[in-house]
């Protein structure tokens, strides 16, 4: 009865062990999905950078715009063709979508992102929206590098957050998502619209983009690094023009002119940049405070005694001279005796 018993007991040990609830199979089956095609291996291999913590004390979330004309921008934007092994970024984003391997989702009209499945975007009516040349095989679609509209895709829209790590004592800015912004002039050559295309969540390129280097130098032509690390060493450069703010505005909605949008552009920059120097406090401050400090210290103290002995020499004297005077006073009036009136 007792050898029953254990068996019993044992065996429901043991499907109390291997059972797992619906939703946890569901996100361990979602997360080798997001993981697309990079291996355990490969993710050894290219490690890419620490993701931000949930739990941070302070964060801003910044929207930034990409100018690929600049110079500071310039090597995610060129070769415009592949050349070997050199794609663009807008090349090897496009490639990556159109085999699967990334999730891209819809351009919203409010410019905000939304990373669901109701958002994704459809591969067919994407590149028959947008006009891009494709023709249908066996395998799938095939797109010729030529039909790659990556010639006019001359900016981005760059989601990042600034945070404050408290496990580190520590500042960090991290890209959270990239928008390729597409400019088409219409049939006549004139009047260029831009055209943003869809959102990709950094995460899901990361893995790849340290794959794929970018020339950092015109003058050295072998200096070059991973995409991943132009990202996270934030050599991009960009100008604001949206904050997560709890009125969802972006900065031309509250700005009216130009002259008030790059005013508080710059301000928004300040703000981060003195936040992150004035955390442990006012340096200028501090410095004035030291310097006070140090004057203090250069200042000799008057001692006691000798300012008390001064004052008692001080008032020794004064009794003098006033004897003295006193003294004199007396033996001048003394010697003054008239005679005028005495008769002999």
């Amino acid at each position: 009865m007792k050898k029953i018993l254990f068996i019993f007991l044992v065996g429901m040990m043991a499907v109390h062990a291997t059972a797992q609830p619906a939703k946890r199979k569901a996100e361990q089956k979602a997360a080798a999905t997001t993981s697309g095609a990079i291996s355990t291996r490969a993710q050894i291999s290219f490690p890419v950078q620490t993701r931000m913590a949930e739990d941070v004390v302070w964060r801003r979330d910044i929207y930034r715009e990409l100018d690929l004309h600049d110079d500071a921008n310039a090597s995610l934007y060129y070769p415009v063709e592949p050349m070997g092994n050199q794609v663009n970024l807008f090349t090897y984003i496009f490639k990556l979508m159109m085999t699967g391997n990334i999730k891209a989702y819809e351009y919203r009209l409010d410019g905000n992102e939304v990373f669901n499945e109701a958002a994704q975007v459809k591969l067919k009516a994407f590149l028959d929206n947008y006009h891009i040349f494709y023709e249908k095989t066996n395998r799938g679609i095939y797109i010729d590098n030529s039909d790659i509209p990556s010639r006019e895709v001359t900016a981005y829209y760059l989601k990042e957050s600034v945070y404050y790590d408290q496990t580190t004592a520590s500042f960090h800015t991290q890209v959270l998502a990239l928008c390729p912004i597409m400019k088409r002039e219409d049939d006549f050559g004139d009047n260029a619209m831009s055209y943003p295309l869809f959102w990709v969540k950094y995460d899901d390129l990361a893995p790849f983009l340290v794959k794929q280097t970018v020339m950092t130098s015109n003058l050295n032509n072998a200096a070059v690094m991973s995409m991943d690390d132009y990202f996270a060493k934030n050599m991009y450069r960009g100008k604001i023009y949206k904050t997560n703010n709890m009125l969802g505005k972006t900065l031309a909605q509250y700005c009216p002119t130009d002259s008030a949008l790059s005013k508080e552009q710059k301000r928004i920059e300040k703000e981060i940049v003195d936040f992150e120097q004035n955390l442990w406090g006012d340096k200028a401050r501090k410095d004035s405070l030291d310097s006070i400090a140090k004057a203090n210290k250069d200042v000799k103290p008057v001692k006691k005694g000798r300012r008390a002995s001064s004052s008692t020499s001080v008032r020794n004297k004064t009794v003098k001279s006033k004897t003295r005077s006193t003294s004199s006073r007396s033996s001048s009036s003394a010697a003054r005796v008239t005679v005028r009136r005495q008769r002999h």
